[in-house]
C-alpha cells in the first residue's frame, strides 16, 4: 500500500497541539511521512505549504472553537493554488451541530477527543484505496 505524505496543521492563535503531535506520531509510526507545519499558522500559510510539499492529504487540529471559520479560509486557499482536491480531516473540540457545514465545506472525516488511533488508520488506509 502506497504510503501518504501527510501535512498536520494547527490553524488560527490556539497554543494546544498535544493531540496534533499524537496523531503525527501514530501517522508516521504507521509509516507515513508526516509534515507538521507547528503552531499559530495562518490559513494561508497551511494551503501553501500543503501545495509545495505536495501532499496527500491534511489534517487540522483546531481546539480554539474557530473551525467554521478556518476550515473554510483554508479551503479558499488551496481553490486559488487549484488544490481544493486534497482531502482534509479535522480533530478537536468541534460540536456535532458543526459537523455537517464542515463537511460540505470539504471536511472529509472529523476525529474527536478519543477517538483510537485504529479509527485515524482506517480512515487513512481508506485514502490509500482510494488513490490506487
Amino acid at each position: 500500500m502506497k504510503k501518504l505524505r501527510i501535512l498536520i496543521g494547527k490553524p488560527g492563535l490556539d497554543g494546544h497541539d498535544r493531540g496534533a503531535k499524537v496523531v503525527a506520531r501514530i501517522l508516521r509510526d504507521a509509516g507515513h511521512e508526516v509534515i507538521y507545519t507547528g503552531l499559530h499558522q495562518t490559513p494561508e500559510m497551511i494551503a501553501r505549504a500543503a501545495v509545495q510539499e505536495d501532499v496527500d492529504c491534511i489534517g487540522l487540529s483546531i481546539m480554539s472553537g474557530a473551525h467554521n471559520h478556518l476550515v473554510p479560509a483554508i479551503v479558499d486557499e488551496l481553490r486559488k493554488d487549484q488544490a481544493d482536491d486534497i482531502p482534509i480531516f479535522l480533530g478537536g473540540i468541534i460540536p456535532e451541530d458543526d459537523e455537517l457545514y464542515l463537511r460540505q465545506h470539504g471536511v472529509q472525516a472529523i476525529f474527536r477527543p478519543g477517538t483510537s488511533s485504529t479509527e485515524i488508520l482506517d480512515f487513512i488506509a481508506g485514502l490509500q484505496d482510494d488513490g490506487e
